[in-house]
């Protein structure tokens, strides 16, 4: 392995960064984590809503036997700082960096930072019937866009790498309905 291989760092996407990661990368793969499962519980008041209308953004929650698709990127060594930098700016709304093990088809498991939004954090809005988050996904509209392209573009995300996520396509198909 060579030393740029070992500074390397990977990024574990699961939200937005699937389809539209932001920043330039020397490889992505496919793949997952395990023991996390994918949630609408994060509310955004920077990017896909207000402070007095949040829109509503996935995070992770620790759960058993679960596991969480996305996609990995390895960032250049020379661009890590600048890279991370960019991305605690964007995920600045209650999210911290994780170590996580990333597994994929084509590789062994690596170790891949995750940015998640715990429970504790200001912007946490918890667990709601799918409708209510629904309809706030619906009608939320923040400087990124609008909480429906996030939702929409995710699910469209998940599909193209062959993703199943029962959450993120149930709350996709109330918004439709809404539409």
């Amino acid at each position: 392995m060579s030393d740029e291989e070992k500074e390397s760092v990977w990024i574990f996407g699961y939200g937005s960064l699937i389809w539209r990661p932001g920043f330039s990368y020397l490889e992505k793969k496919t793949g997952y984590i395990e023991g996390w499962s994918r949630k609408f519980y994060q509310g955004s008041t920077d990017h896909r809503g207000i402070p007095e209308a949040p829109g509503r953004v996935v995070t992770l929650l620790p759960k058993e036997n679960s596991t969480c698709w996305g996609i990995a990127y390895k960032v250049c060594p020379k661009e890590q700082a600048s890279i991370l930098s960019y991305l605690d700016f964007r995920e600045k709304g209650g999210f911290s960096r994780h170590l996580v093990p990333f597994q994929s088809s084509s590789t062994v498991e690596i170790s891949a930072l995750v940015y998640v939004a715990g429970i504790d954090n200001p912007n946490y809005l918890g667990p709601a019937p799918m409708i209510e988050m629904a309809q706030q996904i619906h009608q939320a509209q923040g400087p990124s866009g609008s909480n429906i392209e996030y939702l929409l573009r995710l699910a469209e995300g998940l599909r193209q790498i062959q993703a199943k996520d029962e959450h993120v396509f149930e709350l996709e198909q109330k918004v439709r309905s809404l539409k």
